[in-house]
C-alpha cells in the first residue's frame, strides 16, 4: 500500500513494505520511487498490508510496535536546493602525483568547475526518548557506543567505514536510504540526519520485537549474505610485507614444519613492478610463475590472498586501458566502479595474471579511494573538518549524491565478474571500505591502518561490535595493530614528496616492535581476541607478525599464540554452523550484549565484551599486567579482570567449567596465556578434533558439548566448504533440541542434499560433576538421547 500524501511542494510516499518494514519517501513529484541499489533486487515487498494512518494532525510520521504504542516519530524534513559543480580541464591537463599512504596518487592541478545543475541538501528530524540508546553507524575510530546526545560525520575513508542505520534500544532501526555523505547529530531528544547531496528523501524504519529481529529484516531488505569458503574462518597470515614467491612458499614452510596450524597467507601490496603502483601484473623478477606459487601453496593446503587497488600509477598497461576507454573517474588515475564497463575490465585485469593462475581471495585495499586529504599533517584535524576535506576532494571526481558507496560498487564488480568465472571457489573480498547491502558480495571488512596502543585495542572492540550492530555480518581488524611505532615517511622507503614530518595516523607505542617486552604482551591480549571475530587475521607494519617472531616453544608469548590458533581451529564447526545461520537466517556472529540480554540495564553502556554467536562471552583483557612501553615491568601484582555476566542466565567459566550467576561482577583470572571466557549455560558447542587446516576433516565434528543448566538449541550447518552448491541445496542442517529438566538431546530430521555426519561424540557438562560421554549414532531422523 502506498500511502501518499502532498505538503508544500514535496510529495511523501508511505509505503509499508512488510509486517515489519515502512518505507518513507519525499521527492519533487508524484511517481512511485523505485528502488535504490542498496535494496536486494530479491527484496519483495507484502500484498494487502495494513493501511494504518501514519500521519498525526501536525504532519508528523508515527511508526508503532506490535502492541500499538508509538516508538518512533519522523517531526521533520526539509529539501533545500543547491548546486552541483562539475570539474573539468580547459586545454591541456597538468598532472601532478603525490605518494601517499594509499600509493601513488594523481591529481590535476588546472582542473576548473562548472555548474551541472540543481540538486538538494536533504534533512530528516525524529525525536526520540532521553533514556534510549543508539547505536549502530558502522564502523569508527573513537569507541563511541551509545550516540544518544552524540554527533557522527558518515564519509568513507582509512579507519571509517560508514553506515547510515542506527539501532535503538526502543526495538527499531532506521535506514537512510542513500548514498551521500550524511552527518548525523543526536541532542536535546532529537536525532538529525543531514544528507549532503540527494534528489529526494528516502528512508526505511524496521521495527521488531528485538535486536535479532531487527537486523534479520536489514538483511532481508538489503540482501542475504553468501558463504565465504571454510578456509575464511581458520587462521589468515599477512604483514607488510612479503617480498617475493619464495618468502611466501618459505614462511608457509614455517608454518607446516612447526606444526602451527594456518590456511591463508596474504601477499600485501608492491607485488607488481618498481613504480607502478596498483598495477595487476605481478613483477616477474620477484615472481616468476604464479601459478607455481599457487600450486605450491595449495600442496601445503594453503590459499593465496593478493592485495589489488582501484588507483594505478602512470606506466602500467592497467591503467592505459582505462584511458583509452574513458573508464577513470574524472581528473584521477582510479577506475570507475560506478560504470559496469569499468568493473569489468578492472575484474579481466585481474583475471589475467593472478587470478587465472588461482589466487583464492582478494583483498581490496583503498577501498574508499579520496581519503588521502586527510592523511597528512602531524595533527589530526577535527572530524568536521576532516569530513568536509574528504567530500570537497571526492567532489571533484565522482556523483555528489554517492560519495560513500565507491567501495560497494568495487566489491559488487569483483564479486559478480568472479561468480560469472564459474571455478566454483566463493568469493572471498577482505576490504577496507563497504556500506549497507555490501554483505551480499562475499565481503569482510577490516577496520584500517590502526595503531598500537592498548586504547585502540579498547576502542576497537567497541568499533567491531557495532559495525554487527548497523546489519554487517564479516569484520576483522589487524591484529597487534598496523603501526607499531611511532614513524617518518622516510623510514618506510618513500619521502611522500619531501616531507619528513611525523605523520598523526603513524602513532604507535612500540618503538622497538617484537624486540620490546610490552608489545608481545599487547599483541598477545589482541591475538586472544582476533580469535573471536568472524576472520582471525594478524597483519601490520614496522615489525614481522609471524609467531615465532614472538619466542619459541616453551616461551609464555609463543605458547600462548599457538594456544589460541588451536582453540580457533577446534571451535571451527560451531563457527561454520554459525556462518551457515547467516547466510540462511540473517543471524548476527559478533554480538552486543543487547542482542541477547537487552533486558538487563547494566548491559545497555557495556561494549567491552560481546558474545560470540549464542554461546560464548568474550572478555578481551585491555590493559597491561606484566610491561609497559620499554620492557618496564609493570608493578600491579594481580593479572585479573572485572567480568559483567550478564543477568538472565547461568555462566561456565570455559577454562575451569565453574559456573556462576548472572548479573553479578567476577574479578576472573587474566594471566597471559588466559583471557577471561564465558560459555552460557543450555550452549550446544560442536567442535573438532585438532587440524592443521580448516577443511583437512571437511567439517567433521569429534564431539559436541553440552552446557546443563538451562534449555538450549543449535543448529548444525556443513557443506563442500569452497563452491556454491549449497544454493542448490547441498548442505546438510540437524536441528539440536536440549531440555534441560529431562536431560534430553533431540536430534531433529536431516536437511538438505550433503551427506550428514551419522557418528557422533556427545559430552555432558554439569558444574561439579565429571564430564559424561554418549556415543551415538544419527540415521537421518528425529530422535532423542537422555543423559
Amino acid at each position: 500500500m502506498d500511502s501518499t500524501n502532498k505538503c508544500s511542494s514535496t510529495v511523501v510516499h508511505i509505503m509499508p513494505m512488510t509486517e515489519n518494514i515502512i518505507r518513507v519517501v519525499y521527492s519533487k513529484n508524484k511517481e512511485k520511487p523505485k528502488n535504490s541499489i542498496l535494496i536486494a533486487e530479491d527484496f519483495i515487498p507484502m500484498d494487502n498490508l495494513a493501511t494504518d494512518n501514519y500521519l498525526s494532525e501536525d504532519n508528523c510520521i508515527l511508526f508503532k510496535n506490535k502492541q500499538g504504542e508509538v516508538i518512533l516519530k519522523e517531526t521533520g524534513h526539509s529539501l533545500t536546493e543547491k548546486e552541483v559543480l562539475a570539474y573539468y580541464v580547459d586545454g591541456e591537463p597538468v598532472i601532478k602525483y603525490k605518494h601517499t599512504a594509499n600509493g601513488d596518487v594523481a591529481y590535476i592541478e588546472n582542473a576548473r568547475r562548472k555548474s551541472a545543475g540543481k540538486s538538494y541538501e536533504g534533512k530528516l528530524v525524529f525525536s526520540i526518548t532521553e533514556k534510549e540508546a543508539i547505536y549502530g553507524l558502522g564502523q569508527h575510530e573513537n569507541g563511541v557506543y551509545n550516540y544518544n546526545g552524540k554527533k557522527e560525520y558518515l564519509f568513507q575513508a582509512n579507519m571509517k567505514i560508514s553506515i547510515p542505520f542506527i539501532l535503538s534500544s526502543q526495538n527499531y532501526g532506521i535506514l537512510i536510504d542513500t548514498e551521500s555523505a550524511v552527518i548525523f547529530e543526536s541532542k536535546e531528544g532529537e536525532v538529525t540526519f543531514s544528507i549532503d547531496t540527494t534528489d529526494k528523501l528516502s528512508y526505511y524504519v524496521i521495527i521488531g520485537k528485538n535486536f535479532e529481529e531487527i537486523i534479520k529484516e536489514l538483511r532481508n531488505l538489503t540482501g542475504r549474505a553468501p558463504m565465504l569458503p571454510r578456509w575464511a574462518y581458520g587462521y589468515v597470515q599477512s604483514k607488510e610485507r612479503y617480498y617475493s614467491s619464495e618468502e611466501l612458499i618459505d614462511t608457509v614452510l614455517k608454518f607446516r614444519n612447526s606444526g602451527i596450524p594456518i590456511d591463508c597467507i596474504v601477499q600485501d601490496w608492491f607485488s607488481w613492478e618498481e613504480g607502478l603502483w596498483g598495477e595487476k601484473r605481478a613483477d616477474k623478477k620477484r615472481y616468476p610463475d604464479i601459478k607455481r606459487l599457487v600450486d605450491r601453496l595449495h600442496k601445503e593446503q594453503v590459499k593465496l590472498m593478493v592485495s589489488i587497488w582501484p588507483n594505478m600509477a602512470e606506466g602500467g598497461t592497467n591503467l592505459r586501458e582505462f584511458k583509452e576507454k574513458g573508464l577513470l573517474l574524472p581528473n584521477t588515475t582510479t577506475y570507475d566502479a560506478y560504470s559496469e564497463e569499468a568493473r569489468a575490465v578492472y575484474w579481466k585485469q585481474c583475471e589475467e595474471d593472478w587470478f587465472s593462475a588461482g589466487v583464492d581471495a582478494w583483498w581490496c585495499d583503498n577501498a574508499e579511494p579520496f581519503s588521502d586529504a586527510d592523511w597528512n599533517g602531524e595533527e589530526k584535524r577535527p572530524e568536521e573538518l576532516r569530513y568536509q576535506l574528504i567530500a570537497d576532494e571526492s567532489k571533484k571526481s565522482m556523483d555528489w549524491t554517492r560519495l560513500n558507496s565507491y567501495g560497494l560498487l568495487h566489491s559488487k564488480g569483483i564479486y559478480e565478474n568472479w561468480r560469472k568465472t564459474k571455478n566454483g571457489k566463493r568469493v572471498t573480498n577482505l576490504t577496507r571500505s563497504s556500506y549497507i547491502s555490501g554483505q551480499r558480495y562475499g565481503t569482510v571488512s577490516w577496520s584500517g591502518d590502526i595503531s598500537a596502543k592498548w586504547s585502540v585495542l579498547r576502542k576497537q572492540i567497541t568499533e567491531g561490535i557495532k559495525f554487527s550492530m548497523s546489519g554487517m555480518p564479516y569484520w576483522t581488524l589487524d591484529i597487534g595493530a598496523f603501526f607499531t611505532v611511532k614513524d617518518k615517511w622516510e623510514n618506510r622507503g618513500c619521502n611522500c614528496n619531501g616531507n619528513t614530518n611525523k605523520l598523526w595516523f603513524w602513532d604507535g607505542d612500540y618503538n622497538d616492535g617484537v624486540e620490546d617486552l610490552g608489545y608481545k604482551e599487547l599483541y598477545v591480549r589482541w591475538f586472544q581476541y582476533g580469535a573471536f571475530l568472524p576472520m582471525f587475521r594478524s597483519h601490520g607494519t614496522d615489525t614481522p607478525r609471524e609467531p615465532w617472531n614472538f619466542g619459541k616453544p616453551g616461551d609464555i608469548f609463543y605458547e600462548t599464540i599457538l594456544k589460541f590458533i588451536k582453540l580457533r581451529y577446534q571451535l571451527l564447526p560451531y563457527i561454520y554452523s554459525m556462518a551457515g545461520d547467516v547466510n540462511q537466517n540473517n543471524s548476527t556472529i559478533l554480538r552486543s550484549l543487547m542482542f541477547d540480554f537487552a533486558e538487563d540495564e547494566n548491559v545497555k553502556e557495556l561494549s567491552d565484551s560481546f558474545m560470540f554467536g549464542k554461546a560464548f562471552l568474550v572478555c578481551p583483557v585491555t590493559e597491561p599486567m606484566y610491561y609497559e612501553v620499554n620492557n618496564v615491568p609493570v608493578s600491579k601484582a594481580e593479572k585479573t579482570k572485572n567480568v559483567y555476566l550478564p543477568k538472565g542466565a547461568w555462566w561456565y567459566d570455559f577454562w575451569t567449567n565453574t559456573l556462576h550467576e548472572g548479573g553479578q561482577t567476577l574479578v576472573c583470572r587474566a594471566t597471559l596465556d588466559v583471557m577471561p571466557l564465558f560459555v552460557k549455560a543450555g550452549s550446544i558447542v560442536p567442535i573438532s578434533e585438532p587440524l592443521m587446516y580448516a577443511d583437512e576433516k571437511k567439517g567433521e565434528i569429534s564431539e559436541i558439548i553440552i552446557y546443563s543448566g538451562e534449555d538450549g538449541e543449535f543448529t548444525l550447518y556443513n557443506d563442500d566448504g569452497d563452491n556454491y552448491s549449497y544454493e542448490k541445496g547441498n548442505y546438510s542442517t540437524i536441528d539440536l533440541l536440549y531440555r534441560d529438566n529431562e536431560k534430553t538431546l533431540t536430534f531433529g530430521m536431516a536437511c538438505g542434499e550433503f551427506k550428514y555426519q551419522e557418528n557422533f561424540k556427545i559430552k555432558f557438562i554439569k558444574s561439579g560433576e565429571n564430564p559424561k560421554t554418549v556415543e551415538f549414532i544419527y540415521k537421518g531422523i528425529e530422535e532423542t538421547i537422555k543423559f
